[in-house]
């Protein structure tokens, strides 16, 4: 029966030619986009990884190994760009080597990555260079040890007396290779790894499920006709077991046939994917290398689905032969199918204030409720496509309206699935622009404006802060610098004052406000203070309104006070920046070089632009697999339904009539169940970001309906370009007995 099988396949003429390409590509498509999305996640975690080498002090028994290093991690920046930098001291023969680098850079040299090389050649020595001072460049980083192709990272070789002297070093024995989970003092890295696990395990799913969908579609293709070729084979002697035999080779073979050309497109298109900054940063195509288990599965998998959609697509033949040429009205759905999405929408509802502690008990919190809702609307689909039949056949007045609501009624079923796609992306839609717009409404809080581009330059560990003067002599000359303010920790003697002026309370550090006159732009200090209360930046919450509060403090005695930042203000040009960042940094090697306010909130915008990049490509892609799933579906109902499409063009009925019943079979329930998709969508965005981030929804901006608009749009368009077909498959020959 294999071989009986293969022949009808291979060589069962234009027909089974042409059900064979199109069950292919369409399979093609979708083992493609799967393969992307699987190692799409694979990459984005892999590229997370890579910046676990520079966080190895961090890393659990990181001391532990033969001669470890000293080590120092520096977080530095050039013009809104974050460069990781390592400076580190060997220790003896045996002192680990970090990923990328041949070896250890000795005293006097540095590797760097070649983003960053390319960027010293071509800046001025002051702004970039003269950060490694009396060092020459020992070679390039290798991608090994770079999160991404143009990642700006730099391994410094010193002294063990030089380094070991500093505040805030390590000993690192042994280097790490994931990133860390935890970063106490502060660490490099990309993406937060934990809310990583989950955003990822929902984009997963919100893939994975319109894809088999697609693929499910596809493998139904002419079902109908193939139901009464098999049905036939029955009443001439075929068993069950040989008509099942006979179906799963010719689905195994049009989706094997699709699954190698799904890899193909996934190999032809990798190096495209892999320049997108998904994560804020384009990631090496090596990144999206497929592993045993990915491979595997897709390989196995696509096949193994298409052949059992097929084996369910003739389950009436196995019944009954005649089952196929008996059509009997299935029975109505149920209200009882409306049950799965609201135990989906409740289950998220439960965990509102009852949030997990950990990223795992997280994605078991949230990950069900939303596949139980994905499942909730396919089961509920057939429901509300006959609810909405009944509404169309109540309010018929044409012959087109009353044939698709009588065709709806007949079989909701088979109505639903054209659409059921298109009905789960509208559902993710909803879900990441509700979510990512709310967060985005959070991100988007006015900023105090300074006049003037300023750096600070915060000592995080007290302890190691310095006293006396610790602005560096050559910043109080160099071109484009307007001052310097240096803020200061009271002593224990020095109590701060409990009166309560803004959101974040009474300033709590000290400052001269001689310095803080050299400062126009910024908050004065009260008529006649020497000495006041600041901030850290010297800004503050957005709703202080008055002036800095005097305090009773020599302006003298400040320097025996330990130093809390330096607020140094430029003219904002990129030349003055930078050349002050490259002379505080050598004043005060630390873990956070010297930053700006636009530089902080630019770096917190990468990220969540890298959230809303993966959001966009979920939309994207579900809209698109939708799309594809719609086109196939419509096409193959259309020629499963030529010949009593035929009957009615023999007996008087028009071609724009029949234009219109497939154009209302497809519209109502599509309408219908978006509807109930956008609303379940937005209500779990709400409830997730209540329980996870304490957030409440924002209203969905004008961009939302746009694409909502555009997706109905496209979906019309998808079906009125199959429309031509119907003229074709329509005509009288169509219409005999085979």
């Amino acid at each position: 029966m294999i071989r009986f099988g293969l022949r009808l396949t291979l060589a069962g003429g234009r027909e089974a030619a042409v059900r064979l390409v199109v069950i292919a590509l369409a399979v093609a498509l979708g083992a493609g986009m799967l393969l992307l999305a699987l190692a799409g996640l694979n990459g984005v975690t892999s590229q997370n990884d890579r910046y676990g080498w520079a966080n190895s002090a961090d890393a659990p028994g990181a001391e532990r190994g033969a001669d470890p290093l000293w080590w120092q991690l520096r977080v530095d920046g050039f013009d809104r760009r974050t460069v990781g930098r390592v400076d580190l001291a060997a220790t003896g023969p045996n002192s680990p080597v970090p990923p990328g680098l041949p070896r250890l850079p000795g005293p006097g040299e540095y590797y760097a990555s070649p983003a960053l090389v390319r960027l010293i050649a071509a800046t001025p020595a002051a702004e970039l260079a003269d950060r490694f001072p009396g060092r020459r460049l020992a070679g390039t980083i290798g991608p090994a040890a770079l999160p991404a192709p143009d990642s700006l990272v730099a391994v410094v070789g010193y002294t063990p007396a030089e380094l070991s002297r500093r505040a805030g070093v390590s000993r690192v024995g042994t280097i790490a290779t994931t990133a860390p989970t935890l970063c106490p003092n502060g660490c490099w890295s990309g993406i937060p790894a934990a809310g990583l696990q989950l955003v990822l395990s929902v984009v997963a799913a919100a893939l994975i499920f319109p894809l088999f969908i697609l693929i499910g579609t596809a493998t139904r293709l002419a079902a109908t006709r193939r139901e009464q070729r098999f049905a036939a084979m029955r009443l001439v002697g075929a068993t069950p077991a040989q008509v099942s035999v006979v179906a799963a080779v010719e689905s195994t073979v049009s989706a094997l046939a699709g699954t190698v050309l799904g890899f193909a497109l996934f190999f032809a298109f990798r190096d495209t994917f892999a320049a997108i900054p998904l994560t804020g940063a384009p990631m090496f195509p090596a990144d999206l290398a497929l592993d045993p288990v990915t491979f595997l599965g897709v390989a196995l998998g696509v096949p193994l689905i298409a052949a059992l959609a097929a084996r369910l697509a003739l389950r009436r033949v196995r019944i009954s032969p005649l089952g196929v040429t008996r059509r009997v009205t299935p029975r109505p759905p149920r209200a009882w199918r409306l049950i799965p999405l609201a135990l989906g929408l409740a289950e998220l509802a439960y965990f509102v204030g009852r949030r997990p502690g950990t990223t795992n008990g997280q994605i078991l919190a949230f990950l069900p409720g939303i596949f139980v809702i994905m499942i909730g609307l396919i089961v509920a689909g057939p429901w509300l496509t006959m609810a909405g039949s009944r509404l169309v056949a109540g309010r018929a007045d044409r012959p087109a309206a009353l044939i698709a609501a009588r065709r709806l009624a007949d079989n909701p079923r088979a109505g639903f699935r054209s659409v059921s796609g298109l009905v789960l992306a509208l559902f993710v839609t909803s879900v990441a622009v509700g979510v990512m717009g709310s967060i985005a409404a959070q991100q988007d809080t006015p900023s105090r404006d300074r006049g003037a581009a300023a750096l600070f330059t915060l000592f995080r560990d007290e302890e190691a802060a310095p006293t006396g003067d610790p602005v560096p002599a050559a910043l109080l000359t160099q071109p484009g610098v307007l001052g310097n303010v240096v803020t200061r920790i009271p002593p224990e003697s020095v109590p701060v004052p409990k009166g309560q002026a803004g959101a974040f309370g009474w300033p709590y550090l000290l400052a001269s406000c001689a310095e803080i006159a050299r400062l126009p732009d910024f908050t004065q200090c009260a008529a006649g203070a020497r000495t006041a209360w600041v901030w850290p930046d010297l800004t503050g919450p957005d709703d202080w309104t008055g002036s800095f509060p005097a305090a009773d403090v020599d302006p003298a005695s400040l320097l025996t006070f330990r130093v809390q930042s330096i607020v140094t203000v430029t003219d904002g040009s990129t030349a003055a920046l930078e050349t002050a960042r490259t002379t505080l940094e050598l004043a005060h090697p630390m873990l956070y070089s010297p930053y700006s306010d636009v530089e902080f909130r630019a770096d917190t915008a990468r990220v969540f632009e890298g959230w809303k990049r993966l959001a966009n490509v979920v939309i994207l892609a579900s809209l698109a697999i939708a799309g594809c799933s719609l086109a196939v579906s419509v096409a193959g109902g259309l020629s499963e339904r030529k010949r009593p499409f035929s009957m009615l063009r023999l007996t008087g009925v028009s071609l724009g009539t029949l234009r219109r019943v497939v154009l209302l079979e497809s519209v109502t329930p599509l309408v219908i169940a978006a509807v109930v998709a956008l609303g379940a969508g937005l209500v779990a965005a709400h409830l997730f970001l209540t329980a996870q981030m304490q957030l409440s929804l924002s209203p969905p901006a004008i961009s939302f309906y746009a694409i909502v608009a555009g997706g109905l749009a496209a979906s019309l368009a998808v079906i009125a370009s199959t429309m031509p077909l119907l003229r074709r498959i329509t005509g009288p020959e169509a219409a005999r007995n085979e």
